[in-house]
C-alpha cells in the first residue's frame, strides 16, 4: 500500500475494499505485462529463427558457388550446355556408357540452379554433403540413375537439415536420419543435391512461405509456380534440375508441374515410401499424400519409379507392396479405351483449357483409341468429402503449427475461417446457403468432425465413393481418363482465394488413383480474347475472381491430367507417354 500511495499521493487509501481492488488491478497489470512480454519474446525468437535459415541457405549458395567456379576453372573443357540439354534418359545412358563423367553433371546443374535460384527464389538450400558424396560415388554404374543429380522438396527428410514445410515451429528441428526416398536415391546412384521450396504449412498451390519468401515462374516471372511443389516445379522448369521428387495431397505435384511446363505424375498412395516425410496434419487418412518424381518428360518420370520401386525400398519400408515396376506395361502398345471428362459440374473450363483438352481428345481419336463420354458422380459431394477429411480437426493441427510465426500474405484469407469457432463456421454456413450456395459449401468444408462415430461415418462414405466411381468407370469399360489440368499459372495471391479448382487434382488423391500432367500447349491470343469473355458455370464471385487470376496467360504452358485406376502406377504413366507423343508429332507435321 506504502507503494501504491507514493504513486497516488493525496489518494485515500484507508478501507479494504480499495486495497483489494487496487491489489487485483496491479494483478491484472502484471499478468497482461507478462503474455505481452512472452508475446514479444516469441516475436522476436520467430525473427531469429527466420534469420538464421535464411542464413544458412545464403551460406549454403555461396559455398556452393565458389565450389563451381573452382571446378570449372579447373576444367575449361567442361560441356555445361551440352549436358543441360539432355533428357534424363539420354543423360543416364551417356552415364552409364562412361561418355559422361559423373562430376561434370553435377557441376553443371549445381551452377545452373544457383544461377535459377536467383531469379526464381527456388532453393531452401543447397546440400553440401552433395559434393563429398559426387567424389566418392560408387564406381559401379549398376544403379539407374548413376550420377544424376536429383532435387529434394522441402518436406524430404535430409539428415542434418530442416524439414520446415514453411513453418517457423518446424525451425531448428533438423532430421535424424534421411526419408527412404533419398536413401533409395543414394543406392540408385543419385546425388541428391538441393532442397526446395514450398507454400506454408504446404495447403496452397501458390509457392510462399515467411522463412523463405515467394517462389515465381520460371516462364513469367510475374506469375505463380504453383504450389506446393513449387520450388521443385520452378527448378525443373528452369533447367536447374533435371529430376526432383515432390509430395502430392491435392495436386501438389501436378499444380505447379503444369504450370511451369513440366511433367509430374501422382502415384496410388503406398506405392512409394512416406517414411521421412514430414506433414502439417499427420494421421490424417480420408485423402491420401504421396511422395511423386517431376521431371522434363514422361520418361524420366518412368524411369524415376522405376529406380524407386526396388528390393531396397521394400526392406526399408515393408509397408510398402514389394511390387517392381512393370516395364512391360509402361512399353505397351494396345489401344485404350479412354474416357474424356469435360465438364465436373463443379467448375466451367475457361477457353484454353477447352481447347487443348479437345485437340488432345481428337489426336488420341485419330491414334485409333476408343474416346467415351465420363461424368464424375456427386462431385459436389465429394469436394466435401476432400474438406472435411484434410480439415476433420476443424484446423486446429493447422492453426497449432501456424503459431509461433506471422502468415504468410497467400495464406491468410485461405485459413481466416479455422480461427472462427466451428459453431460460427456453421451459422454462417447456414446462412449463406441460398445466397452464395458456393460460399456455404467452403464454410461448411472448415467445420470439420465432431465425434469418432462422424470419422467413421466419413471413411466409410469416402470408401461408398471410391467404389460408386469405379462401378461407373467398369460400367464405361474405361481403361484411363483424360481430364482437364486447370491453368495457366495465376497471378501472385489469388491461389488461396480460389479453392473450387482443387476440385480436378484433388479427387483423385479422395480416390487413391494415380494421376500426372502432361503440358500439351500454350495459352494463345485467342484463348485471352475469349477469356474476356468468360462468364463461368454459376456467374458468381469466384468465377469473376478466377478471370482475375489467370489475366496475361498469353504463351503460359498448358496441361491436360490423365488418369488410371487405383494400382495400375505404369497404366497411367504409358497412357501420359502417347499423349505426350501424339503432342509431340502433331507439332512436327
Amino acid at each position: 500500500m506504502d507503494n501504491v500511495k507514493r504513486f497516488l499521493p493525496g489518494l485515500e487509501l484507508d478501507s479494504r475494499p480499495t486495497a483489494a481492488i487496487l491489489a487485483g488491478a496491479a494483478t491484472c497489470l502484471a499478468g497482461a505485462l507478462v503474455v505481452l512480454a512472452r508475446a514479444v519474446d516469441g516475436r522476436l525468437d520467430a525473427k531469429r529463427k527466420i534469420q538464421r535459415a535464411r542464413k544458412l541457405r545464403d551460406d549454403s549458395l555461396l559455398k556452393a558457388e565458389e565450389a563451381v567456379l573452382h571446378y570449372k576453372n579447373a576444367h575449361p573443357k567442361m560441356d555445361s550446355s551440352f549436358i543441360l540439354s539432355l533428357s534424363l534418359t539420354e543423360l543416364t545412358n551417356k552415364l552409364q556408357d562412361g561418355l559422361l563423367r559423373p562430376d561434370d553433371v553435377f557441376y553443371s546443374y549445381m551452377e545452373k540452379a544457383i544461377n535459377e535460384n536467383k531469379s526464381l527464389n527456388c532453393c531452401t538450400t543447397i546440400l553440401l554433403e552433395s559434393f563429398d558424396h559426387v567424389k566418392t560415388l560408387d564406381s559401379n554404374k549398376r544403379g539407374l540413375l548413376y550420377g544424376v543429380p536429383v532435387s529434394v522438396k522441402d518436406n524430404v527428410a535430409y539428415k542434418n537439415y530442416d524439414s520446415s514445410c514453411g513453418l517457423v515451429s518446424n525451425l531448428g528441428h533438423p532430421a535424424e536420419k534421411d526419408s527412404v526416398i533419398v536413401e533409395v536415391l543414394r543406392r540408385q546412384g543419385a546425388i541428391p543435391f538441393v532442397k526446395t521450396n514450398i507454400s506454408q504449412g504446404m495447403l496452397s498451390y501458390e509457392c510462399s512461405n515467411i522463412i523463405y519468401g515467394r517462389t515465381v515462374n520460371p516462364r513469367n516471372l510475374k506469375k505463380t509456380s504453383g504450389g506446393s511443389s513449387g520450388g521443385e516445379a520452378a527448378l525443373i522448369g528452369g533447367g536447374g534440375s533435371i529430376l526432383g521428387i515432390g509430395s502430392d495431397i491435392g495436386g501438389s505435384v501436378r499444380i505447379p508441374a503444369a504450370f511451369c511446363g513440366i511433367c509430374s505424375f501422382k502415384p496410388t498412395s503406398g506405392r512409394l515410401s512416406k517414411l521421412g516425410m514430414s506433414s502439417v496434419c499427420p494421421g490424417q487418412k480420408s485423402v491420401s499424400a504421396t511422395p511423386g518424381p517431376l521431371a522434363k518428360d514422361v520418361d524420366g518420370l518412368a524411369l524415376c519409379m522405376q529406380a524407386l520401386l526396388c528390393d531396397h525400398m521394400f526392406a526399408l519400408d515393408p509397408t510398402v507392396p514389394p511390387v517392381p515396376f512393370n516395364v512391360q506395361m509402361y512399353k505397351s502398345t494396345k489401344p485404350l479405351r479412354i474416357g474424356y471428362l469435360e465438364s465436373d459440374g463443379l467448375n466451367q473450363l475457361t477457353p484454353s483449357m477447352t481447347r487443348i483438352l479437345r485437340e488432345v481428345k481428337a489426336l488420341l481419336e485419330k491414334a485409333g483409341h476408343t474416346v467415351v463420354p465420363y461424368s464424375p458422380p456427386r462431385l459436389r459431394e465429394a469436394f466435401l468429402l476432400i474438406s472435411k477429411g484434410v480439415f476433420a480437426d476443424g484446423g486446429a493441427s493447422l492453426v497449432r503449427k501456424l503459431k509461433g510465426g506471422p502468415l504468410d500474405p497467400t495464406l491468410k484469407l485461405q485459413v481466416f475461417p479455422f480461427y472462427l469457432p466451428c459453431w460460427l463456421r456453421k451459422t454462417l454456413s447456414f446462412l449463406l446457403r441460398p445466397l452464395s450456395p458456393r460460399g456455404s459449401l467452403l464454410l461448411q468444408g472448415t467445420t470439420g468432425l465432431e465425434s469418432v462415430a462422424e470419422l467413421w461415418e466419413q471413411h466409410s462414405a469416402v470408401q461408398d465413393y471410391m467404389n460408386e466411381t469405379l462401378a461407373e468407370w467398369r460400367r464405361c469399360k474405361m481403361d484411363v481418363l483424360l481430364c482437364p489440368m486447370f491453368g495457366p499459372a495465376y497471378n501472385f495471391l489469388y491461389c488461396g482465394r480460389l479453392s473450387f479448382p482443387l476440385a480436378y487434382t484433388a479427387i483423385y488423391n479422395l480416390l487413391n488413383f494415380p494421376a500426372g500432367v502432361v503440358p500439351v500447349s500454350t495459352v494463345t491470343p485467342e484463348d485471352e480474347e475469349e477469356l474476356s469473355r468468360y462468364e463461368g458455370l454459376h456467374q458468381d464471385f469466384w468465377d469473376k475472381l478466377l478471370k482475375q487470376a489467370l489475366s496475361g496467360g498469353q504463351g503460359l504452358p498448358m496441361a491436360v491430367q490423365c488418369v488410371a485406376p487405383p494400382w495400375q502406377d505404369e497404366l497411367c504413366l504409358r497412357f501420359m507417354k502417347e499423349v505426350e507423343e501424339l503432342v509431340k508429332q502433331s507439332r512436327i507435321k
